[in-house]
């Protein structure tokens, strides 16, 4: 069996569990995605006691829904988690009528985005260029950058973004690629400046 359907079979047996309210299958739910979801809140908010306690907020919100809805309006369990954190994060701004700040470069506790498995040298021939695209991605409007965090950075398919975002799967899979295409112009332009 491959990685991805063994994945896939253990968040069917989660998702039975949780239908049937057991509070140690929510306790692996946490366990899973704590860091995953806290990582999108954080590029959303840009701060990090705000992000812990949106994080700390959707579990909540997940758990609750759990108790009081059925799970199958959902495709995947994750992709439910993450939608909680959407709408947490859009209610956040609408209630503090905070303005969205995004730093990549939080020097106290930075975000890795590189895989821990690629080899040094390839490291270093990246580093310049990860930087650059570092100081692009918030430039880019929000809904791009939305994608490209959700699909790179939190590893979620097209079919989980979608139902993250309410859009189709096609669109999602437009949005990216005009995402990436206006981050590759971007960077572009700023390698032409040097």
């Amino acid at each position: 069996m491959t990685p991805h359907i063994v994945k896939k079979f253990k968040e069917k047996q989660l998702l039975q569990q949780l239908k049937s309210q057991d509070k140690e299958a929510f306790i692996k739910v946490y366990d899973e995605y704590v860091q995953d979801i806290y990582r999108f809140v954080y590029f959303k908010v840009g701060r990090e006691e705000e992000a812990q306690d949106l994080t700390s907020m959707v579990f909540l919100k997940a758990w609750n829904h759990i108790q009081t809805n059925s799970l199958s309006d959902s495709r995947t369990l994750r992709a439910l988690v993450y939608k909680i954190a959407r709408t947490s994060i859009i209610d956040y701004y609408r209630e503090s009528g905070n303005k969205l700040e995004v730093s990549l470069d939080d020097e106290d506790k930075p975000i890795e985005i590189m895989d821990e498995n690629q080899d040094m040298a390839a490291d270093l021939d990246r580093s310049a260029n990860l930087e650059l695209i570092r100081r692009q991605l918030p430039l880019l409007k929000e809904e791009y950058r939305e994608v490209i965090v959700l699909r790179f950075v939190n590893d979620l398919n097209l079919e989980e973004i979608a139902a993250v975002t309410g859009k189709s799967r096609g669109n999602v899979r437009v949005i990216l690629h005009r995402a990436l295409a206006a981050l590759k112009g971007m960077v572009e332009e700023e390698m032409g400046k040097k």
